[in-house]
């Protein structure tokens, strides 16, 4: 006898209900609430990213559709759609981000002990934001030109389990760098990040905190060579020199640095990476600069695969909202991945459950076996 409840019931369950409470109590989130409860604006936003709904009306009439199937959800009704918009642009985007947060630590346990990509033991992490156009009349709120619109969605991402680790959403014209001095790194950690964080200040404070980095260099700094290291044999790698920062007239800077210079065959020229790591083998250096490349892919798997281009409210709140459901849906997505032994891609995953999520079948065993016929369905009542 098959007694399971609908698979999109069986990833809510990744949420206890006794954990979420006390995060809507933490955040004050039903402050003046009138029937329609957290959990209820949880489960609509989850099934707009998982189920692909590209507006409100899709939201609650894609719930309404199965609502002799919502008790497995533990919400009584399909929202209207003025009460979810309500719900959006006012009950404070932070539960999201603390719910974000209780999933991480899931994922990242699930992750822990993986094969790595490397053999030293520091945590790697990619370090990047991407922008997202809005329509500057609607959302006049995210400022970055005068006809145009933008959010920016800055991204931590920890290489173990490809999990996003840490976010920040500002409008357009909020700087990288600036959004970057107040994340908080473990010492030991090694950081790949682009052009766009040049900043000898809060590199000084890195290393001062045991913190690496390791991106590319730009061509208008200016240095000076204080030793010249032999490259190793038979590989690209043309320089590998450690430098000192010229002082400018602010002030004079005491790390040291190190400039690795390789050939790219592909693109026919030398790369330039800039590190405060000065034991790595040279084609180390050059090997986690390339790694930073998977943020880049977690920000296109994001955009083509889940709700961050269309948005389903206008204000700011709303936006973080939609935003926040969408990081913890990929959260899910990379779970399922790291849970089950079938080799999945994110995209086959999000194809295939958007059609299975109110399917009743075990979840796991579907993800091991997604092309096997479910069993006879007995003794299931709604």
């Amino acid at each position: 006898m098959n007694r399971v409840c609908s698979i999109f019931a069986q990833l809510l369950q990744l949420f206890p209900r006794a954990k979420f409470q006390q995060a809507v109590q933490f955040h004050l989130a039903e402050h003046h609430a009138r029937g329609f409860t957290c959990w209820g604006q949880f489960v609509a936003m989850l099934f707009c990213q998982l189920g692909q709904a590209k507006s409100l009306r899709e939201i609650c009439n894609g719930l309404m559709s199965i609502e002799g199937k919502l008790k497995h959800l533990g919400i009584e009704k399909a929202p209207n759609k003025s009460t979810l918009a309500y719900a959006n642009e006012h009950r404070p985007w932070q539960l999201y981000k603390t719910i974000f947060e209780e999933l991480l630590g899931l994922c990242m346990h699930t992750a822990a002990g993986r094969k790595k990509a490397f053999r030293f033991k520091n945590k790697l992490q990619s370090l990047d934001s991407t922008s997202i156009d809005l329509c500057a009349s609607l959302f006049d709120w995210a400022k970055f030109k005068s006809t145009k619109g933008a959010a920016k969605i800055h991204l931590l991402l920890d290489h173990e389990g490809y999990l996003p680790c840490f976010a920040h959403i500002t409008d357009g014209k909020s700087h990288d760098i600036t959004v970057a001095r107040k994340f908080k790194f473990q010492p030991g950690t090694i950081l790949a990040m682009d052009k766009g964080y040049v900043d000898f200040g809060w590199w000084e404070r890195l290393t001062e905190q045991g913190v690496y980095f390791v991106t590319r260099l730009k061509k208008d700094i200016l240095w000076d060579e204080v030793e010249s290291r032999t490259p190793p044999q038979n590989s690209p790698i043309l320089r590998d020199q450690i430098i000192q920062l010229r002082a400018s007239q602010q002030r004079s800077y005491t790390m040291q640095l190190r400039v690795v210079t390789m050939w790219d065959d592909k693109k026919q020229q030398e790369l330039q990476f800039l590190t405060n790591h000065l034991l790595f083998g040279a084609t180390t250096i050059a090997r986690i600069y390339k790694e930073r490349w998977q943020i880049e892919i977690f920000f296109k798997t994001l955009k083509q695969l889940l709700r961050v281009k269309t948005f389903v409210g206008t204000s700011a709140n709303a936006l973080k909202t939609q935003i926040w459901t969408a990081l913890i849906a990929i959260l899910i997505l990379k779970y399922l991945k790291l849970k089950s032994s079938f080799g999945w891609s994110l995209s086959n995953l999000v194809a295939l459950l958007r059609q299975q999520l109110f399917v009743y079948r075990h979840l796991y065993q579907w993800l091991d076996d997604p092309y096997q016929a479910p069993p006879a369905l007995e003794g299931i009542h709604d």
